[in-house]
């Protein structure tokens, strides 16, 4: 049956215009975003087939086009829509973070973060350049691949943190197996980084690590002083 046959108010678009977006199913949100589905498939059973493929929304979102064009019913068109939503959603976090203030609003940090960097199928370490109210500058991503001692240089974040005249930074980085939990090698370069920030009178607040479903704070292990 097409969703246009179901009873009145059933509909996805209709039950989020009665009852807000947040009543809808994962499947009945997608939904909306492709608007119809396929010939014997409609726009919700679509979506629910496209999820179960991937696994989750995120899964979905952040897969390459050639493996969701794959899908049956899903061309460059509804790919696109889909990529614009996600990244609709990005921006709305990133001007949530620069409104606030770091410290006073973690979950902020952690939400950002995580739309940022969990889903990378390669390792990112990144900056959080804050002023002297510990408001967002800038977020850069300032290397890629292995994140090891010889791949990170503390003189290139001095030199960063200089240029953009920052007065405080939080380090993140992702680990794209999924597991947050920080390496020994993470420590060391977190010290590092430290020592190198405390040459120019700027504090490191924090190293974040970005797992599948979880950060973890090295400020809230006491691994920060």
């Amino acid at each position: 049956m097409g969703i246009k046959d179901w009873p009145q108010g059933e509909g996805p678009r209709e039950k989020l215009l009665l009852k807000g977006a947040g009543h809808l199913s994962d499947a009945e949100l997608l939904a909306v975003i492709l608007r119809n589905g396929l010939a014997g498939q409609n726009a919700v059973d679509l979506a629910r087939n496209m999820i179960h493929q991937f696994g989750g929304l995120r899964s979905l979102l952040s897969a390459p086009k050639s493996q969701v064009c794959k899908l049956a019913g899903v061309g460059p068109v509804k790919y696109a829509q889909l990529q614009a939503a996600a990244e609709i959603s990005k921006r709305i976090a990133h001007e949530n973070l620069q409104r606030g203030q770091i410290l006073t609003n973690p979950d902020l940090t952690r939400d950002y973060l995580m739309r940022q960097l969990a889903d990378r199928s390669y390792e990112v370490f990144a900056l959080l350049l804050l002023d002297t109210q510990h408001r967002v500058i800038q977020f850069v991503e300032l290397f890629r691949g292995t994140i090891d001692s010889a791949s990170v240089y503390p003189r290139e974040v001095v030199s960063l943190v200089l240029e953009k005249k920052a007065a405080a930074v939080i380090v993140c980085h992702n680990h794209p197996s999924g597991i947050a939990e920080p390496s020994q090698a993470d420590r060391r370069i977190t010290e590092r980084i430290k020592n190198a920030l405390a040459t120019i009178d700027v504090s490191l607040l924090d190293h974040m690590v970005v797992g599948d479903q979880e950060i973890v704070s090295f400020a809230e292990r006491g691994w920060i002083v």
